[in-house]
């Protein structure tokens, strides 16, 4: 169960790096895992390479954002000025070009094998890698709510409304879309780390697009546009795979557990097209409103 809710919380961070994109900048990725993958690898080399030390840790993190970075601005650049699906097809296949260079450079990555490796003495108990997990959720959550509610936040919450509008305003609507990139690419990256550092364990199947899609389910089912509905999103769809692929064991009809996922997925979106989170707060917005018109009623008629 810690296990479980280590990996609610670091698949939880993964999917508001996806908001950032999707539910606050209205762009597409089909690559999103990517940055996940270079994350996770990025720690896995080093610490299988160098030492397993927490200083090397730390420097793994530095790397990882740095090559996040590099790598969502270049894509950002060659595919951003253009409409949103190219960036989308263009992390695809970026991301399928980095799961096939670690499956085949064997010498740098182990091939399709993967590779384990020792993670620093601080992080071996689960308890404190729990509670490390736990605190680095909080901390890029207030992050994010900084982000999006500053005045760069709310530009990238009009260019997911009407990007001419803003471009017709006179804002450089390129600049403001690679912004939202790298600091999703960024947040991406650790989270991808984190899950290495979980499992003490790496393989190509970081970069497999089924971890960009586990992404989109969990910031759709949650709500997008609202940071706390990826963080519910990834609880329901991660205890969802969990107690389906435990029934499997038990009973046939389970064993294809990823058909009752597909089914949750379109329930939800017919049922709360604008996820869970998002439903909530426009019911609450028309409760607001009838509130509003009941009063001025009541004061006309005073």
């Amino acid at each position: 169960m810690l296990i479980l809710l280590t990996q609610i919380i670091i698949f939880a961070i993964f999917a508001m790096s996806y908001d950032i994109l999707l539910g606050y900048t209205g762009i597409v990725s089909f690559g999103h895992c990517l940055f996940f993958g270079i994350g996770a690898y990025s720690t896995a080399i080093m610490l299988s390479t160098y030492d397993n030390t927490t200083e090397i840790f730390l420097l793994s993190i530095g790397v990882s954002s740095i090559l996040a970075i590099v790598v969502s601005y270049f894509i950002g650049m060659l595919s951003l000025r253009l409409q949103s699906h190219f960036y989308a097809m263009l992390t695809l296949g970026f991301s399928e070009l980095f799961f096939i260079v670690a499956e085949k450079w064997r010498s740098f990555t182990q091939g399709g094998d993967g590779f384990t490796f020792r993670v620093p003495d601080i992080l071996r108990d689960r308890f404190t890698f729990y509670f490390f997990v736990l605190i680095s959720l909080f901390i890029i959550f207030l992050i994010l709510r900084l982000f999006t509610s500053s005045s760069t936040g709310k530009v990238l919450k009009a260019i997911s409304q009407n990007e001419y509008r803003v471009e017709a305003l006179g804002f450089h609507v390129l600049h403001y879309k690679i912004i939202a990139s790298i600091v999703a690419g960024v947040i991406a990256a650790y989270s991808g780390l984190l899950y290495a550092v979980s499992l003490r364990f790496v393989d190509p199947s970081f970069f497999s697009i089924e971890v960009t899609l586990d992404a989109l389910l969990m910031t759709m089912i949650g709500g997008v546009g609202t940071l706390i509905g990826p963080i519910l999103g990834s609880g329901i769809v991660e205890l969802f795979q969990h107690y389906l692929s435990e029934l499997g064991t038990r009973f046939p009809i389970f064993e294809r557990w990823t058909l009752f996922l597909g089914l949750l997925y379109i329930v939800v979106i017919l049922v709360f097209p604008k996820g869970i989170i998002g439903t909530i707060k426009v019911g609450r917005q028309k409760i607001k409103k009838k509130r509003v018109e009941t009063q001025l009623k009541q004061s006309i008629e005073n």
